[in-house]
């Protein structure tokens, strides 16, 4: 299968999980309106695949009495050889906070910054554009660099944002395989 075919297939399946997330919202009147910061380690049997640590941020608080609820966030890397031409990392996000859409994807290094939005990404997927990537109905996402970064370390970023401008960001650091 070429690259572009490949990401196109790639961007619409991870469109369609985004959307089928969507859909999953509870509607029992509770909101969640503080995060919690949970740096916590979850760990995954994915086959090669890297489970990732779980990293929320809060955003400042009131002060009120309100108990916090904890606000996880799962998203595993795949680094494992794929079939196809060029160099890319698979993501998945595996759980998220309700309410929270990611908005934003960076790559974060001492010789580079590439920063996508959602709607970049999935351009990219349709296009086999460098960069972070969505296929057209979401079942794939990831990122494409040259061989230039190849051995590159830094830092994945993923933001994710609420209905209300509250963000949560997820970070792992990582070198470039």
């Amino acid at each position: 299968m070429t690259k572009p075919k490949y990401m196109f297939l790639m961007s619409a399946l991870l469109v369609m999980l985004l959307a089928s997330a969507c859909g999953n919202q509870s509607n029992n009147g509770a909101s969640d309106t503080n995060a919690a910061v949970t740096p916590e380690t979850v760990e995954e049997n994915t086959g090669g695949n890297t489970a990732s640590p779980v990293y929320t941020e809060a955003p400042e608080t009131d002060n009120s009495a309100e108990a916090d609820s904890d606000k996880e966030i799962l998203i595993v890397i795949d680094q494992t050889e794929k079939p196809i031409e060029g160099n890319s990392f698979d993501f998945a996000v595996k759980q998220l906070p309700e309410g929270f859409m990611l908005a934003e994807m960076q790559w974060v290094s001492k010789e580079n910054l590439i920063v996508n939005s959602v709607q970049e990404a999935i351009e990219h997927g349709g296009n086999g554009e460098d960069g972070f990537y969505i296929s057209g109905d979401g079942q794939f996402s990831g990122f494409f660099y040259p061989d230039a970064m190849k051995g590159e370390k830094g830092q994945v970023v993923f933001l994710f944002k609420n209905e209300q401008g509250k963000e949560l960001t997820w970070k792992k650091e990582i070198t470039l395989k």
